[in-house]
């Protein structure tokens, strides 16, 4: 039977693991998404077949097993709906496309799983609920997320649409372009990006997240700010709240 979700003032313990292309992330919350050990991290493997990521995540929480977690939220770096992966840009989506990671996860855990975009967890831990608010995630590539009063949009893969010169925002702005263009040009481009943001959404109010968010130099305006990275593990103590409900 399906575990109903918990208002935010339950007590309960929540397993949050954070999928990145680079690293792999993974700590223990309380309901209010504070945590309750320090994270767990290793590196991403690539190539990353469903086997491989079902193991090296579950070698990943096998330490915080001692905390009693009794849920799981997991953000992962593409389209995921019911469970299932569907794209997985920066990790293979060929090998991964269908892989139904949170029953599996759940399987082998005993308890159920959550699956949301990495992006979308993100956000649920930074947002106030006030109109609309949008999430962009800069890191190994580029994420995004779209609140409207608080509650989770559908997701848009914005990261594979066109940005510049026939490249997506992938190609543009993750971390081998960044390393390859160096910070000068890049934060060109990502001011490029957070305006066309501003044109497609009107957001009210716009985080920047991910590993890369702490190489943004340029003045932001005042709707515009950086969150903290280990925001995208907090965010999982919200997928158990009240009318959050993943894809």
């Amino acid at each position: 039977m399906e575990d109903a979700p918990l208002p935010p003032s339950a007590d309960l313990r929540i397993l949050a693991i954070d999928v990145g292309g680079t690293g792999l992330k993974a700590a223990v919350l309380d309901s209010e998404g504070n945590l309750l050990s320090d994270r767990v991290r290793v590196k991403t493997p690539h190539p990353c077949t469903p086997e491989i990521l079902l193991g090296t995540l579950l070698q990943l929480v096998e330490p915080l097993a001692a905390l009693n977690y009794t849920r799981i939220s997991i953000g992962f770096p593409g389209v995921v709906r019911r469970g299932t992966i569907l794209t997985a840009p920066k990790l293979g989506t060929e090998d991964l496309r269908g892989f139904a990671l949170a029953k599996e996860l759940s399987t082998h855990l005993g308890h159920e799983v959550r699956l949301i975009n990495d992006a979308d967890m993100q956000g649920l831990a930074v947002v106030k609920g006030h109109g609309i608010e949008m999430v962009i995630t800069l890191g190994t590539g580029f994420g995004s997320a779209l609140y409207s009063d608080g509650q989770l949009g559908p997701h848009l893969e914005l990261s594979q649409a066109p940005f510049r010169q026939g490249e997506t925002y992938n190609d543009q702005l993750g971390d081998e372009t960044f390393k390859r263009i160096g910070p000068a040009k890049w934060n060109r481009r990502v001011r490029k990006a957070v305006a066309n943001m501003r044109a497609l959404t009107n957001f009210d109010h716009l985080y920047i997240g991910g590993g890369n968010a702490k190489e943004v130099t340029f003045k932001l305006d005042a709707d515009v700010e950086i969150i903290d990275n280990t925001n995208g593990v907090k965010g999982g103590a919200w997928l158990w709240r009240q009318g959050v409900k993943p894809a």
